[in-house]
Parts: structure tokens; sequence; C-alpha cells
């Protein structure tokens, strides 16, 4: 087992790996820019270094840095968190020539998957159901005209690079198709320096199921159920639950034994969550995360697994401390995240934080790496904390996100707590009927109730 873990992370993740470290009696390094030279995971680590100005791209983006840190802490392992380098394949294979563990799975798997082309081919020749659409890139738009005729529309096109919603247009027919294309390849240049787009089917009302799997990378593999995260906004989730409401027992079982089956045969190693379009009792694969995602609290908690203890065994070469039969469902989990944000517009809100108390009670756990007096800095994502409760079913756990939201105390800054006060009024999200598309009509019956 490691004796010291550096954590390449910021806010609430990186305060979450810091303290399963020190459950596991491991020494943790916090690394941070000059604008985070207060923050909560910078005070409670044992060790902090200070690798940057406050942009990401020389900093928490910073791969030499991160590295250096690592050498001048004697540092064994590194743990990526979420977003900024944790998906990068290049950054990974540094750090394992550099004789680093890294806390995740290889660099081999992370590029195959992170190409969204590459991740479909792999996952169909794995088992696993994917969206009709094109084989590979579509490179003009005489080919998007015959794919589209081929899959029927509507049609989505996408980025291969892309994420976060960028370099993604829909056309309903054949009119709207050149433009969508084209305007989809335009937005993927300038996001991600690379034009490449293919063409999948749109589906009409499908929810986002998401499936956690987790693997030894010595072959073994199993999955931890769903989580649905249907509730989105301009492609980013706001609120998640699990199990997700729409899925039987069967479907669980079924989708989740070919996930856990594929990355047995890929001998993928630490967390992944393999993301579905699921309509009509159907899953169809759109991507896989080959990293922790963000409502991985809800997963531990029907669980009672810690998935960061379980990433930093395997990376170690230990094992995994449970089978696929150990893994019973209960209760029923909901995480919202709690962004400082201004509504109804969801514009940036950092700044002082005069006031903050967290709710607590039985089945209530916060996330979050503020404090009072905390000074939000302005050059980073939004996400402030994450409110997760836990009950012996939806409805109970429903409550109890209400009577958490009530205690809740976040002044200074703007926040979306309002947003989810309203949400838990709203007949179809009491009920669980709700699909991707949801948030966004409700959202604009809001703004124009004529709409």
């Amino acid at each position: 087992m490691f004796d010291k873990i550096l954590i390449a992370n910021r806010g609430e993740i990186a305060l979450r790996v810091v303290r399963a470290c020190r459950e596991m009696g491991i020494a943790s390094v916090a690394v941070h820019s000059t604008a985070d030279s207060d923050a909560m995971h910078v005070r409670m680590a044992d060790e902090s270094v200070c690798i940057g100005p406050p942009p990401s791209v020389d900093s928490y983006l910073s791969m030499s840095a991160i590295i250096a840190a690592c050498e001048i802490t004697g540092a064994q392992a590194i743990h990526p968190g979420y977003g900024f380098l944790s998906e990068n394949a290049g950054f990974v294979q540094m750090v394992e020539d550099h004789g680093i563990a890294f806390i995740g799975p290889s660099a081999e798997h992370i590029r195959i998957m992170g190409d969204k082309i590459t991740a479909k081919d792999t996952a169909k020749a794995l088992g696993i159901p994917v969206v009709p659409g094109s084989e590979g890139g579509v490179p003009d738009v005489a080919s998007a005209y015959r794919v589209a005729a081929e899959i029927g529309y509507p049609v989505i096109i996408k980025a291969t690079a892309g994420g976060g919603g960028r370099g993604m247009k829909v056309a309903e027919n054949e009119d709207g198709l050149e433009i969508a294309f084209r305007t989809a390849r335009t937005e993927a240049k300038a996001a991600f320096g690379n034009d490449e787009v293919y063409i999948e089917k749109y589906l009409q009302r499908p929810r986002h199921i998401e499936i956690q799997v987790f693997g030894d990378g010595k072959g073994r593999a199993v999955h931890l159920g769903e989580r649905d995260c249907s509730l989105q906004r301009r492609h980013q989730k706001v609120l998640e639950e699990a199990p997700g409401p729409a899925i039987s027992p069967e479907q669980r079982a079924r989708i989740g034994g070919i996930c856990a089956d594929a990355m047995s045969k890929l001998g993928y190693r630490g967390a992944g969550t393999i993301e579905f379009l699921f309509e009509d009792g159907e899953f169809y694969f759109i991507e896989m995360n080959t990293r922790l995602q963000v409502e991985h609290p809800i997963t531990e908690a029907i669980f009672g697994v810690d998935l960061v203890r379980q990433q930093i065994r395997v990376a170690a070469g230990e094992e995994m401390e449970f089978r696929q039969e150990d893994l019973e469902i209960r209760g029923h989990s909901i995480e919202v995240r709690i962004n400082a944000e201004k509504l109804p517009n969801f514009t940036p809100s950092p700044g002082k934080i005069t006031q903050y108390h967290a709710p607590g009670g039985l089945g209530v756990r916060m996330d979050a790496a503020i404090y009072d007096g905390y000074r939000i800095p302005p050059y980073y994502d939004s996400l402030i904390g994450k409110l997760i409760v836990h009950g012996r079913d939806r409805h109970e756990a429903l409550a109890r996100l209400d009577r958490a939201l009530g205690e809740l105390i976040v002044d200074g800054v703007d926040t979306t707590v309002p947003l989810f006060r309203a949400l838990l009024e709203n007949p179809d999200i009491q009920r669980g009927d709700y699909s991707i598309h949801w948030l966004e009509r409700w959202l604009a019956k809001l703004a124009d109730p004529n709409s």
C-alpha cells in the first residue's frame, strides 16, 4: 500500500480523497494554485505544494508541475479526481514513466474510450448495445445525407472529441441537416481543435442512465447498478438518483452484467462509468468515463462501499473488497449539485461566503470544501458542493432532500438551491417521470409561460 498520495485536483473532490487517505492511514499531498492557497483541501491535507498561478493551464493542468510536486514530496501515487487531467492518456503515461502510480485506468484504456468513435467500436466489439449511427467519422455533407437516410430522422451530429454538449447539433429532417452538420464541425474545431463528427439516431424521449463499473485490472470486474442522470441543463447534470426510478431489477441485472463482462474482457482497472440513453426498455451506449464521477456518492450510499478506497487499493495491486454477489442495493439516494450561480440564467456567482451551515441528520451527506469567510475564486467550475441524501425508499429520500435543503445556508453568493426547492414540488419529479429534455423545457416554460 502507498505511504503518500498526491491529489491532482481541487475543491470537494480533492477533500473527498484527502478523507479517504486519512481513513486508510496514508499521507496526502494537496497541490494548489495561488488562488486556492486558503482552500479547504489545502488546509486538510498533510502537505501542500503551490504549482502555479490561477489559470488552470498554468496550475492544475500543468503536467510537469504536478510531476515535480510528486518528486519533491515523495508521493508514490497520484489521484486525479475528475476533470482536469483525470482522462488525459498522455498525463497517465508521463506519470507511469516517472515511476509513479496512477490511481485510475491505464493510459491505453483512457485513450480507447476518450475518442467517441473508437469507444463506440470497442463497445460494440465487447457486446455493449449502441445507438444506430455512422461507422466512424462522417467526412462531408453528402455522406451525412446518406447516413441520415439509412438510420432515419431525427439525427444528432456529434464531435468525435466532444464533451459537455459542445460540437453537438440535432437535425429534425433533411432540410436542417446541412446547417446542423456544418455548425457542429465549426464548434468542434473551435472547442477541441478537431472538426471530425459522427452521426447517430436521435432518440425522442430518452433517459440518461449510467452504469457504475469497477475492475481490478486483472480480469475481474463488477457493476454497482445504475444512476439516473436525466435532469440536465445544456448537457450538464443537475440532479442524479440511484437506483433509477424507471429501471427494473431485470433490466439492471441484464445491462449491468453486460457491462461487467465487458470490463472483465478489457482488463479494466479502477472505477469507470458506462453511459447510456434508455428508451422503450432498450439501452444505447453513449460513452464511457474512465474516472470517478461527480455523482459517485449516491452509488456509495445504496451499496455501502467507498469507491475511492477501492480505487486506491486496486492501484496498489490489492484486491477489491467485494464480489458481485456481495453487492446488494439498500434504499434510494439522490444528489443535487450546489453551484454558485445566479438564477434564472445560471450565471457564475463567485464571491465571499459570509455564512455557511451544512445540513445534517440521518441519511444526509454534504460533500463541500467551503466555509465561513471562504472566497470562491472566479477561475474554476461553479460547483461548490454536493448534497446527498439516502432513505429506505425514493419517497423517504425525497422528503429527506427537502428537509436538508431547508437546513442548508450559503450566504454571500447566489446558489442553485432555489431550483431544487422548486423541482421537489413538481409532480413529474415526485413520480420520477422525466427525460433528458424535461429540465430545459420546464425552465423555458418558467421563463415564458406562453411558450
